[in-house]
């Protein structure tokens, strides 16, 4: 049975109920992997939410999960307390987990209400927690990161990008990458979140430009590409992505390494906590050839996204089925 990429594929997938292991559809090479992300949300309330869908996760057994972000609300304190907790909740994902840092766990921590942190301060402190070289969840996946594929790209903090990760699964290349919501981060505040930005967004095109070479080079069969913005998240009312958008290189990285790479393209974000399965528009808002986007649920809906993909299913090789909490009962 082929995969359809439709909004009819994710509703016939959803109806029915979520195998332990198997893809139940899509060729020999077809594996499932699992997206989430924006939670949990609502401190301390949304922690054993959290902790009831890792479990319904865990008994999936996806090949791998990805969070693309958002740990907390933006109006959370940014603590480290916070943070610890978090991962603690990461470390009972039985099958790997790979996480794409958001705009809540440091862009916004200079407000009032999340502490007035330094934003860049708290940055540092994401990539020291989560990113020190040590699996997030009880097993491991074998991933590149940019700060060794590219040490010459460092941080204002002196770090290389170590957020950034890219691997490949049955001929399928997928990559994190730091785009979190907040304009990523391209604010005038101060003359360190300037540099702050120009110094992750030139890497960030630079490890985009370089998985789309790499897929093609190899000859892959699709890419998944994970990050947390809503990168047409435009507040002008204008017929194209406005210059003041801190996403316009990232759209363009996507439109010209999807177009040279010419194969199946699947762009996974949070940021506004609605499950969306929609074209990719490029920056005059036109949708881009080949490639799909998905938005993960969140913030109030503790669910997550099941992906299906079949390499050998050139035209459609990704299928969506969403796991959603439990209806309450009724008083």
């Amino acid at each position: 049975m082929r995969l359809a990429l439709t909004v009819a594929a994710a509703l016939t997938l959803s109806t029915s109920a979520m195998p332990a292991h198997a893809t139940e559809i899509g060729g020999p090479r077809a594996f499932a992997f699992i997206a989430l992300g924006d939670m949990p949300y609502k401190l301390p309330d949304d922690y054993a939410r959290f902790d009831a869908l890792i479990a319904k996760i865990n008994k999936a057994k996806p090949e791998f999960s990805v969070h693309v972000g958002d740990i907390k609300s933006g109006s959370t304190p940014c603590t480290d307390e916070n943070f610890q907790k978090v991962k603690d909740q990461f470390a009972t994902f039985e099958q790997p987990l790979v996480y794409a840092i958001g705009d809540n766990e440091w862009t916004d921590c200079h407000r009032d209400r999340a502490g007035k942190f330094k934003p860049t301060e708290r940055l540092t402190k994401v990539r020291q927690m989560f990113f020190d070289g040590k699996p997030l969840a009880k097993a491991a996946i074998a991933v590149e990161r940019q700060a060794d594929v590219m040490p010459e790209m460092k941080a204002t903090d002196g770090s290389g990008f170590v957020e950034n990760a890219r691997w490949v699964k049955n001929g399928v290349l997928f990559a994190a990458v730091h785009v979190p919501g907040s304009n990523n981060n391209f604010e005038p505040r101060d003359l360190d979140t300037v540099n702050e930005y120009f110094a992750r967004n030139k890497a960030n095109v630079a490890w985009l430009d370089a998985a789309f070479a790499k897929a093609k080079a190899d000859n892959l069969s699709a890419m998944v590409i994970a990050w947390q913005a809503d990168v047409w998240d435009i507040k002008q009312s204008e017929p194209a992505v406005p210059v003041a958008s801190g996403f316009v290189d990232t759209i363009k990285a996507v439109e010209r390494g999807a177009r040279a790479f010419g194969k199946p393209v699947l762009v996974i974000n949070g940021d506004n906590h609605i499950f969306l399965v929609t074209p990719f528009y490029g920056t005059d808002l036109k949708p881009v050839p080949n490639v799909t986007r998905l938005q993960v649920m969140g913030e109030a809906i503790v669910g997550a996204v099941r992906v299906v993909v079949d390499p050998d299913n050139a035209e459609a090789p990704f299928a969506f089925q969403p796991i959603n909490e439990a209806p309450k009962a009724a008083n």
